[in-house]
């Protein structure tokens, strides 16, 4: 049986939730991750997706206040490995009709059975009247991804390198059990499934050195008369490399052929946080719908 590879790439997750790409294949109606038995021929394919988030997380660390965003998501994924990707986010509450425009290009590859990546760069515009999300700061994003499929498990690294009004260094280990049901639910073109993950994310944080002098009446929400450590006039070293986050995501499933309905929890316990940003242990929730092209 021949298995059809295609690329899908939440962009929100790369924008505000710093995910990374997510190969699927094709096999027989379902989608499935990529095993080391499978024999993968690529195919050019096109999804769609609509996101709606709890919250904007980005690389561990959220803003003062919550920032929930709806977002629209488009990939392109060609025979070759190539692909492009746009996202258009708007933050709810907000004035603009979208606070932020992502667009961004990469190249997938495979190692060997057990071993693929993927190489991308991404550009992120945001509207002049658009929501102080923490993000802000940043404005391109050099993303390199390597994963092993050990059997048990799924393992990856993925080291970003954003740059724009700052620079910042991250590396985030993952590792994921994928599940899926052997049973159906409505017919048998259907399918459940499950991707338990837990992640640990290193890195600088001059990002948010730049938010809090972007942004010093962000000193009102707390009501302090003195300087917090972490502010502009009290500034932590966030030019070093630290934990910044652990956390532990539980994504449940509803799969046909074409198309994925993904209600997704993270329990997130950031570390070493700035005393300006009051980063406590929050759970997010993601409600995902794409569908895809082939």
């Amino acid at each position: 049986m021949k298995y059809y590879f295609v690329l899908l790439l939440l962009v929100t997750g790369t924008a505000l939730n710093a995910a990374a790409l997510k190969p699927l294949i094709y096999k027989g109606g379902k989608h499935l991750t990529t095993r080391d038995t499978d024999t993968v021929i690529r195919k050019r394919s096109v999804s769609i997706g609509v996101n709606y988030g709890s919250d904007a997380l980005f690389f561990g660390r959220t803003g003062p206040i919550k920032y929930p965003f709806m977002s629209t998501d488009f990939v392109y994924n060609a025979k070759s490995g190539f692909f492009v990707y746009g996202s258009a986010v708007k933050v709810l509450g907000y004035n603009p009709l979208v606070d932020e425009l992502d667009l961004g290009t990469g190249f997938f590859y495979k190692y060997s059975k057990n071993v693929s990546g993927t190489i991308s760069y991404s550009r992120f515009l945001f509207a002049k009247a658009a929501a102080d999300i923490i993000k802000s700061a940043s404005s391109n994003d050099i993303n390199f991804k390597n994963s092993f499929d050990w059997k048990i498990a799924k393992s990856s690294v993925t080291a970003d390198y954003l740059f724009g009004k700052s620079s910042d260094f991250f590396l985030t280990i993952n590792t994921s059990k994928y599940i899926e049901t052997s049973w159906s639910v409505f017919d048998d073109k259907d399918y459940l499934s499950f991707n338990p993950t837990i992640s640990a994310i290193f890195g600088t944080q001059n990002f948010v050195q730049k938010f809090s002098r972007d942004h010093p009446n962000r000193f009102l929400l707390y009501d302090v008369s003195e300087p917090l450590e972490g502010s502009p006039e009290k500034p932590y070293n966030n030019g070093r490399f630290n934990a910044l986050n652990y956390s532990v995501k539980l994504p449940i499933a509803y799969n046909r052929p074409h198309y994925t309905l993904e209600a997704s929890w993270k329990y997130s316990i950031p570390v070493n946080v700035e005393g300006e940003l009051k980063n406590r242990h929050e759970v997010f929730f993601n409600l995902t719908f794409y569908y895809l092209f082939f």
